[in-house]
């Protein structure tokens, strides 16, 4: 009887709101493949875990928004490209939960926000990730995606790594961020906002898909607001692909990335 009410009581820990169970993290970097339910539609995604040599007792945690080429719904492409590949190759020593999220064929990342941060919570909540240490990095639709997040929810990051993005596209308005598209100045508006994150913008001085233009707009509009930690690195020889070599060249920028904390944690109510 007493063991029968143990499971009874443990079954109902795992369904209530808030009270999901640890999971230990693993004895080396692994991925896993988990699911929530948003609007009664599940969707996929994929979390690295670090050893707990690796990451302590409270691992940092990073989202990373993909490219557009990344879309669908097979839960593989979005590991694929871009920081999955280094992730992967660093498994045993990388420190971070790494959530990795898959946008639907045909959507931008502003339209699937709610489940986003539903994943990230959840696997924040699941590996025992540190809120005060939750960092946003993406490339191309994603570097796009990354101010449109942050704009969103700003109090939840330490700090943004936007790789070849921008705030609006007029090849590609779907993906515009929203928040500041109206504006007269887009990135004096974003940065008026956002000054206060530390971040460190990327992007290739050849790429032909999205303008570094809009990076260095974005870098002279955080230093003009005041910012007191706004880096930009373009790379001369790279064309679109400037991921790899922020995420698998720039050594420092892990180290910087990992210092940065946010003094009021955000908590999910």
């Amino acid at each position: 009887m007493r063991l029968a009410m143990s499971t009874l009581l443990l079954a109902m820990a795992t369904l209530l709101p808030g009270c999901a169970m640890l999971s230990p993290l693993p004895s080396r970097g692994a991925f896993y493949e988990r699911e929530v339910v948003v609007g009664g539609v599940a969707a996929r995604y994929q979390v690295f875990v670090p050893s707990r040599a690796s990451g302590g007792d409270r691992p940092p945690v990073i989202l990373f928004l993909h490219g557009s080429g990344e879309r669908g719904d097979d839960n593989r492409r979005q590991v694929e490209v871009g920081l999955g590949p280094y992730v992967r190759a660093h498994r045993e020593t990388f420190p971070a939960i790494v959530v990795f999220p898959q946008a639907p064929r045909d959507r931008e990342w502003s339209q699937v926000a709610d489940v986003s941060f539903a994943q990230l919570d959840a696997a924040t909540a699941e590996f025992g990730g540190d809120p005060s240490r939750t960092y946003l990095t993406g490339l191309s639709m994603g570097g796009f995606g990354v101010w449109d997040y942050a704009l969103r929810q700003s109090y939840r990051f330490a700090a943004l790594v936007p790789v070849c993005g921008g705030l609006v596209m007029p090849r590609r308005p779907s993906m515009d961020v929203a928040a500041v598209a109206g504006e007269a100045d887009p990135y004096a508006a974003a940065a008026a906002r956002l000054h206060d994150i530390p971040t460190w913008i990327f992007h290739g001085a050849k790429d032909d898909v999205v303008p570094p233009e809009y990076s260095r707009r974005m870098e002279a509009a955080l230093l003009a607001a005041g910012a007191h930690d706004a880096r930009y690195t373009e790379f001369p020889n790279a064309n679109h692909n400037s991921w790899d070599p922020a995420y698998s060249h720039t050594p420092e920028l892990w180290p910087w990335l990992f210092a940065q904390q946010r003094s009021h944690v955000f908590r999910q109510k």
